[in-house]
C-alpha cells in the first residue's frame, strides 16, 4: 500500500510540471507572438522560473533532492528553444547570457561548500584520511540527480588533481600502495606526449582549412591530455584501503571497487595469464598495456565502478601492488 502510494506521490510530483509545460506548449502553438512582447516575457517567466518553483514548492518536504529544480528550469530552457519562434526568444537569450552562468556557479559553489565541510568532518575523527574523490561522489549524489552526480564529481576530481592537491600523500597503516612499481604513470606519461605532438600536427594541417575549427580540436586535445595527467597524478592520492569491514581497492579515478571481506573467498600473489572476459576483470582499465602481480577471486559477482560512474560486473580481478605479500596478508587477517 505505502509502495503504491509512493509511486503515485512520485507521478504526480513529474505530472504536475509535465501538464504545465504541456499547456505553455499549446498556448505558444495557437496564439500568435508576433509583436506581442509583455506574452513573450510572460511564456518565458512560466518555462524558466514560474513552472520550476512551483515543482519546489512540491518537492519541498519530500526526499527528492532540491537541486533538481535546476533540471527543471533546464527543460524549460530546452522547450523554449525548441518551440518559441526565433523573433520571441528575446528574454529566453538573455536568461541564457545572464541567469543561467549564475545558476551554474551557484551549484558548483554548493558542491564546494558541501565537500569542504565533508572533508572536514572526516578529518576531525581521530585517525581518519579522507579521500577527496569518494568525499565529493557522495556530496553529489546528495544534491544532484543519479545520473549528473559521477560525470561532475569526475571532471571536479581532473581540475583537482590535476592542478590544486600537490600534498604528498600520507599512507596509514591500512593502505596499500600500487603506483610506485607498476609503471602506469610513465605509460600515461607517454599517452600525454603522444597527443600532444597530435594536436599540433592536426591543429597545423586543419588551420590551413578552417581556423576556428583547429581551435576547437585543438582545445578538445589539450583537455584530454589534462585528464591523462589528473589520471596519473590521482593513483598515488587513492591507495587500496583495508579494514575489518571491507576491501578498497582504488585505481586512481579511473576506476574503484570496494568489497566486503565475507565476500572474498581467495586472494593470491600471482601473475598467471587470465583471459579477460566475462566476469574476470582488470582493475585497471588500461588492460593488458599493465601487468599485475595479485588476483582476487569472490564468492558471487560483484560491481567495478569505472570513468563516470560506468559498472561492470566481476568475480575475478587482477590487478598490481607495490608491496602483494603485505596487502595479502593484511586482508586474509581482516577475513
Amino acid at each position: 500500500m505505502s509502495r503504491t502510494f509512493a509511486i503515485n506521490r512520485n507521478l504526480l510530483l513529474l505530472g504536475i510540471p509535465v501538464l504545465l509545460f504541456g499547456s505553455v506548449i499549446l498556448l505558444i502553438k495557437n496564439v500568435s507572438l508576433a509583436g506581442k512582447d509583455t506574452l513573450n516575457m510572460a511564456i518565458t517567466a512560466d518555462l524558466v522560473l514560474t513552472i520550476p518553483v512551483i515543482y519546489f514548492l512540491l518537492i519541498r518536504k519530500t526526499k527528492v533532492p532540491k537541486i533538481t529544480v535546476i533540471s527543471m528550469m533546464v527543460l524549460g530552457l530546452v522547450i523554449g528553444t525548441l518551440v518559441l519562434p526565433k523573433s520571441s526568444q528575446t528574454y529566453l537569450d538573455l536568461f541564457k547570457t545572464w541567469a543561467l552562468p549564475v545558476v551554474e556557479l551557484t551549484v558548483l559553489s554548493i558542491v564546494v561548500f558541501k565537500v569542504v565541510q565533508a572533508i572536514r568532518k572526516y578529518k576531525s575523527l581521530k585517525g581518519a584520511n579522507p579521500d577527496f574523490f569518494t568525499t565529493l561522489k557522495n556530496t553529489c549524489a546528495e544534491i544532484l540527480p543519479q545520473k549528473l552526480a559521477m560525470p561532475l564529481a569526475t571532471e571536479v576530481s581532473v581540475v583537482y588533481y590535476g592542478f590544486l592537491h600537490w600534498k604528498k600523500r600520507k599512507i596509514a597503516a591500512n593502505e596499500f600502495t600500487h603506483h610506485r612499481k607498476s609503471g602506469t604513470a610513465l605509460l600515461l606519461g607517454i599517452f600525454i606526449f603522444l597527443i600532444l605532438i597530435e594536436t599540433f600536427a592536426v591543429h597545423l594541417i586543419v588551420s590551413r582549412w578552417n581556423p576556428i575549427v583547429a581551435w576547437v580540436i585543438f582545445g578538445l586535445s589539450a583537455y584530454t591530455a589534462l585528464q591523462f595527467f589528473a589520471f596519473a597524478r590521482s593513483l598515488s592520492k587513492r591507495p587500496f584501503e583495508v579494514n575489518n569491514q571491507s576491501l578498497v581497492l582504488r585505481y586512481g579515478i579511473l576506476s574503484e571497487a570496494q568489497i566486503p571481506m565475507d565476500k572474498i573467498a581467495q586472494v593470491e600473489v600471482s601473475k598467471e595469464k587470465l583471459e579477460f572476459k566475462g566476469t574476470t576483470r582488470k582493475l585497471s582499465p588500461l588492460g593488458e598495456l599493465e601487468s599485475h602481480n595479485m588476483i582476487l577471486t569472490l564468492k558471487e559477482p560483484h560491481k567495478l565502478s569505472g570513468l563516470y560512474g560506468i559498472k561492470r560486473q566481476f568475480e575475478v580481478l587482477a590487478f598490481h601492488a607495490d608491496e602483494p605479500e603485505q596487502l595479502k596478508a593484511a586482508i586474509e587477517e581482516a577475513i
